[in-house]
């Protein structure tokens, strides 16, 4: 959450705060991870997915 939190206060204030990059870096890292196994999962049951529902 903090890089996320960061992230949006480097947006909207500017050059006078810097972004913390170990935790900014994590959040991209967890959000790349959950896409690439959610796309995953979706390609996995995307074939059985009308019978499924």
């Amino acid at each position: 959450m903090v890089g996320v939190i960061d992230g949006f206060r480097w947006a909207i204030i500017g050059g006078d705060t810097s972004i913390y990059w170990p935790g900014f870096l994590l959040s991209l890292a967890l959000v790349v991870l959950l896409l690439v196994s959610g796309i995953g999962y979706f390609r996995r049951l995307e074939k059985n997915f009308a019978h499924i529902i």
